[in-house]
């Protein structure tokens, strides 16, 4: 078989070429810093880089949603302290009123005062709105949870409002009023608004009727403020497992897309005096004669 110049000089020029491609294909990792530029330079990587990359947009809405959840659970727990102090402060008057006796009088008249200033303060912090609805509102598409001027509940019980917080798990961040205020028709405030009324009568039985629903109503908070504490500390814990998740996904997509830069170098150098040593044995194998020159 006869081996022609032109078939010798075919065959190296290509060589040449494929040697020039793998040359270049290493200069635009390195200028790019990633090993897929184009879904042709890895089928199998670009479908997990795609997966990677679903997984990293999960990850981040349900960061988010952590950080709604704990706004509301935060709020909500902060609400019930509060209530909570001042439910405490409305049982330490109803007993000095016991104390008093039951003739009305001035003092009991200034007690009962400060028993439905008291009460409205706690109608004010239970109306307290989150994102345009009231905390303890329920489903409610009102902007109260109870009535300033009755004290009736006017939110709405349905579905509790959650929020996903992983891929396997929600989380409920709402509390409705009758669940942390005692049932509309004997809760917190009507309870309250009943002890301000017989402080100024001044009937004993009464308040002592009064005193036990209280303490049952403040039971009741508590375990609320526990309820909320409980779902908070959940969150949290989920915070961290949703952070350290992040984390690995971003290293596992570095691992399919980012080059190793060290390696990438050398074999770039390594590729180029390949490349070098291809151009100086082809130039010696290839000498050009005048009839290259006259054709």
């Amino acid at each position: 078989m006869r081996i022609t110049q032109r078939a010798v000089a075919l065959t190296s020029l290509q060589g040449l070429n494929r040697n020039l491609d793998a040359v270049g294909k290493l200069q635009q990792q390195l200028t790019s810093g990633r090993l897929i530029s184009a879904p042709s330079d890895s089928p199998t990587g670009t479908n997990r880089a795609m997966q990677t990359r679903g997984d990293q947009a999960a990850v981040a809405q349900q960061s988010r949603n952590i950080t709604d959840a704990r706004s509301w659970l935060e709020q909500t727990d902060s609400a019930l302290q509060t209530m909570l102090n001042a439910t405490r402060r409305v049982r330490d008057l109803t007993v000095q009123g016991l104390n008093e006796g039951a003739q009305p009088g001035v003092a009991q008249e200034a007690l009962a005062t400060e028993v439905a200033s008291l009460r409205e303060g706690l109608l004010s912090t239970a109306n307290l709105q989150i994102q345009g609805r009231p905390l303890f509102g329920g489903i409610t598409s009102g902007g109260k949870a109870y009535d300033p001027a009755t004290g009736d509940w006017a939110g709405q019980d349905g579905t509790p409002v959650t929020r996903r917080v992983s891929d396997t798990e929600k989380i409920r961040v709402d509390l409705t009023g009758p669940e942390a205020f005692g049932p509309p028709a004997k809760d917190l405030f009507k309870i309250v608004d009943s002890i301000a009324k017989d402080l100024v009568l001044g009937t004993p039985g009464a308040l002592d009727a009064h005193l036990a629903d209280l303490d049952a109503i403040m039971n009741q908070m508590g375990a609320a403020v526990a309820d909320v504490g409980t779902r908070a500390s959940r969150v949290e814990t989920l915070d961290q497992v949703n952070f350290d998740r992040g984390i690995a996904l971003s290293s596992q997509l570095a691992e399919t897309e980012d080059i190793d830069l060290p390696n990438t170098i050398m074999r770039l150098q390594m590729q180029q005096v390949g490349y070098e040593a291809a151009l100086a044995a082809t130039a010696k194998a290839i000498q050009p004669s005048l009839l290259d020159y006259l054709r």
